[in-house]
């Protein structure tokens, strides 16, 4: 487990560093509101509210999954847990792997973290590349019993196992492992990608399983191909992930595609979301809720208050986008007019 619960930290030392950038921008530039001069409304009684797997949030924003070793872990995640629960946004922690795998909880992801956040909405994580190596329902209901969490998030990180010198390339039999254990088991199962996004073709068959929501995680914020070179020792292997640093699908598409096919389906909107005002665009193109990680992990390095601060920040950006389209709520803001 040890050399897991390196490569973990080495993850987390690479993104806060700033030399995980992806090679493509998130494609929000591309979208800009219509400016409302005069908007009859109250700015502080604009409702940024909404549901998410049976819990009122005060804003459509889950932290999302972030990674490190045990000792770091604990009081990012803890930091994490208080944010949520003061600001009424939802969590999602990092894969629980090493938590499996050494057949007891990770510190910073045990019920600890429940209480710290009784009310919030708690994803648990696993990786889709170990439902065909011994992970099933069982170790699913394990993690999600680590933390009373609401919902499993498994994650989809092929372009990062194949530039990972350790990774798990054979994926063969993935898909049905994941049909398999989202119709077995009794919670609510969320695929996300890593950050190069899904297809509008990849959310359908992924619906068609019965998965309750998809994140996209598109290209935009932290690319695991770039981490992955950055700690290869290898020179073959950094060459190999350098030609992949613009790989993926911007989220700002991803979500609009995933919208378009999926008409009724969940969509969480991730990938590089820098500020509220990107996470306005994102339910505009079709998220119903929008993830960031990277975007607060140096926040989470310092404090719960940072993370508040950092939240608070995007939240009141999120307000001011309503007041300035004339959006009361989430579903005005959802047809809130675009430029061109």
């Amino acid at each position: 487990m040890s050399r897991i619960v390196d490569r973990k930290d080495q993850h987390l030392d690479v993104i806060l560093s700033g030399r995980a950038r992806h090679g493509l921008d998130n494609g929000f530039g591309d979208v800009r509101f219509e400016h409302e001069a005069l908007p009859d409304l109250d700015h502080a009684k604009i409702d940024l509210g909404a549901d998410f797997f049976g819990r009122r949030l005060k804003a459509p924003l889950l932290i999302s999954s972030m990674t490190g070793g045990p000792a770091r872990a604990e009081a990012i995640n803890a930091r994490l847990a208080e944010a949520a629960q003061h600001l009424g946004i939802a969590l999602a922690v990092g894969s629980q792997r090493a938590a499996l795998e050494a057949q007891a909880p990770t510190p910073g992801l045990d019920m600890a973290l429940r209480l710290r956040a009784p009310d919030t909405p708690i994803l648990a994580n696993i990786g889709a590349a170990q439902l065909t190596r011994g992970f099933g329902v069982d170790e699913a209901r394990r993690v999600l019993d680590m933390i009373a969490a609401d919902a499993l998030i498994v994650h989809l990180n092929p372009l990062q196992e194949a530039c990972q010198p350790e990774g798990d390339r054979d994926w063969w039999g993935v898909g049905a492992a994941l049909e398999a254990l989202v119709k077995t088991l009794d919670a609510p199962v969320v695929v996300k990608e890593t950050g190069a996004g899904i297809s509008a073709a990849a959310a359908q068959r992924l619906f068609d399983m019965g998965v309750a929501a998809v994140d996209v995680a598109g290209a935009g914020g932290s690319n695991w191909a770039t981490v992955e070179g950055e700690r290869a020792e290898d020179e073959g292997d950094k060459a190999h992930a350098a030609a992949f640093a613009d790989w993926g699908i911007p989220t700002a598409r991803a979500i609009a595609e995933v919208r378009a096919a999926c008409p009724k389906a969940v969509i969480i909107g991730s990938g590089g979301i820098r500020d509220g005002v990107e996470a306005a665009k994102a339910i505009r193109l079709g998220a119903d809720m929008v993830g960031q990680a990277a975007g607060v992990l140096a926040a989470a390095t310092v404090s719960t208050e940072a993370v508040v601060e950092h939240f608070q920040t995007m939240i009141r950006q999120m307000r001011t986008v309503c007041f300035c389209t004339g959006s009361a709520n989430l579903t005005a803001l959802r047809r809130a007019p675009l430029q061109g």
